[in-house]
Order: structure tokens, then sequence, then C-alpha cells
């Protein structure tokens, strides 16, 4: 994947991140602020944590900054998913966005 394709794959990747959190919010009440800036993501938490989530071109991933830890995510062009040790991008936000937001959330891609 060259660097043009990568940054297309992720911009769209963000898209749907925030749409899915528009939907965990209607779905569960749950307060969680977002804003797409200079290609990161971050999610603010009613309790004020944070989650950052970018892009880092040149090694070709996507990084997530939470109260858990760093994580660099790698796409898997067989899966067409990205993947830190073995879990999947919308399912390793769903967890930490839990544990932030202290209630259930699950992110899903529509």
């Amino acid at each position: 994947m060259n660097e043009s394709e990568f940054n297309d794959i992720v911009d769209d990747i963000f898209i749907e991140m925030e749409d899915a959190v528009e939907v965990a919010c209607d779905e569960t009440g749950a307060d969680i602020d977002y804003e797409t800036s200079s290609g990161i993501l971050t999610l603010t938490f009613e309790n004020s944590t944070q989650i950052i989530v970018n892009r880092q071109t040149p090694l070709k991933q996507i990084w997530v900054a939470a109260k858990q830890g760093g994580f660099h995510f790698d796409f898997n062009s067989k899966t067409d998913t990205w993947l830190c040790d073995g879990k999947e991008l919308f399912s390793a936000l769903s967890e930490y966005c839990t544990e932030q937001s202290g209630q259930p959330i699950k992110l899903e891609t529509a």
C-alpha cells in the first residue's frame, strides 16, 4: 500500500469511528465528544479522560492512546481489518471506551 492509499483508508476509518461514536452515544446515552484535526481523532469523555487516535504514515499504522496504554494497529489486507495483538480496531476501541466512560460502549462499523 502506498502513502496515498494509506491516507485514503485512514480517512475513511476516522469517518467510520465518528459515526460509530455517534450511534453508541445515541444508543447508550453516553457523553463522548469527538474532534478530528490534523489527522488526529480525539474522543473526550464526561470524566475528562481522552482517547487519541492518530495515523503514523511512515509506518502505515494507526496508533491509539488510551488509559489502558498505547497500541499500534497494522492493516491486514487479507481480512481488510486493522489489528493489534490479534484485536480488531473497533473491538479494541469499544473496550477502551467502555473503561473510560464507565458504561458498556460498542463501536461498530456500518
